[in-house]
C-alpha cells in the first residue's frame, strides 16, 4: 500500500473515531455500556419511537446519542459557525472550516441554516449503518456541490483542497503542494467512464464498488457505535 493510501486509512480510521466521540460526546465503551443500562434520559426529542423507525439506531443508542448532541448543541440545534468550531477540535493541526462547510451542507437537508438532531441523526444512520448503496449516495451527494447531479473537477478540486487544509501541511510523510490535483486527475482518470469531464452518479457508484481499497475504507464506520 502506498504512503498516500496509508495516510488516507489513517485519517478515516480517525474520522470515524472523531464521529464517534462528536455524537456520543467523548464517551468511552464503559460508559456506553452503562448509558445503555438507564430507560431515561434527562432530555430527549419527541418523536423517539419514529426516529427508531427513521433510522438503523435502537432507542437506546438513540437516547446516548441525544445526550451527546445536547452536551455540544444545548440549544438542540447547531448552526454552521458552531459545527466548524466543534469540528476544528478534531483537527486542530488543520484548517477544517472548509470541508467542515462542505459536510455541514451534507447534513443541512432542509437547506435552512441549522442541523437538528432528528436532520444528524438521519445522516449519521446512512452513514454508520446504511448499504454500500446508501453510504456512496450521501457521498457522491457530499462531492456533488451544486447539486445538479454530477461531479466535475472543479468541485473535486475543492473538496480535495479542503481536505488537504484539514490534515495540516506538516503531516509525516509531507504532501506535495500538487498532491490535490493528482488525486483529482486520479479520481476521473477511475471514475469517468465515458471521459465526458465529469462524474454521473451510476459511474461514481460503480467505480466505487468495483475499487478494493474504497469498499475497505467505508468498512471503518461498521463498528463505530
Amino acid at each position: 500500500m502506498s504512503q498516500c493510501r496509508k495516510r488516507c486509512k489513517r485519517q478515516l480510521t480517525k474520522v470515524a473515531r472523531y464521529f464517534y466521540r462528536f455524537v456520543t460526546g467523548t464517551l468511552t465503551q464503559d460508559s456506553i455500556e452503562d448509558d445503555f443500562e438507564l430507560s431515561t434520559v434527562c432530555h430527549r426529542p419527541e418523536g423517539l419511537d419514529k426516529l427508531q423507525e427513521q433510522t438503523k439506531f435502537t432507542k437506546k443508542e438513540l437516547q446516548v446519542l441525544y445526550r451527546g448532541f445536547k452536551n455540544e448543541c444545548p440549544s438542540g440545534v447547531v448552526n454552521e459557525e458552531t459545527f466548524k468550531h466543534i469540528y476544528s477540535q478534531f483537527f486542530p493541526q488543520g484548517d477544517s472550516s472548509t470541508y467542515a462547510h462542505f459536510l455541514f451542507e451534507a447534513f443541512d437537508t432542509n437547506k435552512n441554516g441549522s442541523v437538528s438532531f432528528e436532520d444528524f441523526v438521519a445522516g449519521l444512520s446512512i452513514i454508520l449503518r446504511g448499504s454500500i448503496n446508501d453510504r456512496l449516495n450521501w457521498a457522491f451527494n457530499l462531492y456533488d456541490l451544486n447539486k445538479d447531479g454530477c461531479i466535475t473537477k472543479e468541485e473535486m478540486m475543492d473538496i480535495m483542497r479542503s481536505i488537504y487544509d484539514m490534515m495540516g501541511k506538516y503531516t509525516y510523510p509531507c504532501m506535495q503542494d500538487d498532491a490535490p490535483r493528482e488525486h483529482v486527475e486520479n479520481f476521473f482518470q477511475k471514475m469517468d467512464r465515458n471521459q465526458d469531464g465529469v462524474v454521473t452518479i451510476e459511474e461514481f457508484i460503480e467505480s466505487c464498488q468495483k475499487d478494493e481499497n474504497i469498499m475497505q475504507s467505508m468498512q471503518l464506520f461498521d463498528n463505530v457505535i
